[in-house]
């Protein structure tokens, strides 16, 4: 499946690439893997299905791998790469997963309806991303900081889907079923500089195409981080950043699964039930 062309470029993913390489091989941060890699263990464990067939899509390392391996009998790993198509066959996957790599994605809806396309009926998504208020603690502060310093605002921080419109995509790729559920985690750092070495080691940097490529100044980024702790400090003086994982899950469309009832099939009369709870008017 090609790249649909109307798609808006946002981000450059062969960059990514380099800088997800670079953070392996300078002792990665990789606490919110870790804790993906918790979650998505305990959510797989209470789905009863079989699963023969999976595919790991663009996890960074291999947080996922043996995992995956315990509940699947073929497991297909597919690296990161700059293109947004998947090497993946119509029907083969009974399972697929990805963590943390979808909110680098330019074309979620074609990705999400690929992933769909190699589902086999009753197969099953499950994903985590990075959405929601992500950051936005770095992203008000440099926003201020260089309207103050600098009279104008770039792009610092990568914007991210909300709860509503995952869903909303999950079900425009014809997935049954869907789920969306968001887990937010509060980091806390000593002050802004920490939090964005942390993000260096994640791999995590601005690859927006339209980022700023010339240097901070120096006054911009002490003014950004003198607004961070001013207002997202707490009592201790250390200062708080958000990540929200936004948690998705949806089936291949199969006969066995439940159904909404179609409309007008109801045999009971709304109406009438709250009717019949009203209380009965004094006489």
């Amino acid at each position: 499946m090609a790249a649909n062309p109307t798609t808006p470029v946002l981000f450059d993913r062969s960059l990514l690439s380099a800088r997800l390489k670079r953070a392996r091989r300078n002792a990665p941060v990789t606490f919110l893997l870790e804790r993906v890699a918790e979650d998505m263990a305990e959510r797989l464990q209470a789905v009863t299905r079989e699963f023969a067939d999976a595919a790991d899509i663009w996890t960074p390392g291999n947080a996922l791998h043996d995992l995956v391996r315990e509940r699947c009998k073929s497991v297909r790993e597919v690296t990161f790469e700059a293109s947004e198509v998947l090497p993946l066959q119509p029907q083969s996957l009974d399972l697929a997963v990805s963590a943390l790599a979808f909110q680098f994605v330019n074309d979620l809806p074609g990705v999400l309806a690929q992933i769909r396309r190699a589902l086999r009926p009753d197969g099953l998504l499950l994903a985590a991303m990075i959405g929601g208020d992500t950051l936005t603690e770095l992203r008000q502060s440099f926003a201020a900081a260089e309207a103050e310093c600098e009279s104008g605002v770039s792009p610092r921080v990568a914007p991210f889907a909300d709860l509503r419109d995952v869903g909303a995509l999950l079900q425009r790729a014809g997935l049954a079923l869907p789920v969306t559920d968001v887990d937010r985690i509060v980091v806390r750092y000593d002050n802004a500089f920490a939090l964005m070495q942390e993000l260096r080691r994640m791999g995590a940097t601005n690859i927006l195409i339209e980022r700023r490529r010339a240097l901070s100044r120096r006054a911009t980024l002490l003014r950004m981080a003198q607004i961070y702790a001013e207002r997202f400090a707490d009592p201790d003086g250390r200062i708080r950043a958000t990540f929200d994982v936004i948690w998705l899950s949806g089936w291949a469309p199969h006969e066995s699964q439940q159904k909404p009832l179609r409309p007008g099939s109801a045999k009971a009369s709304l109406e009438e039930a709250v009717k019949r709870l009203s209380p009965s008017p004094e006489r």
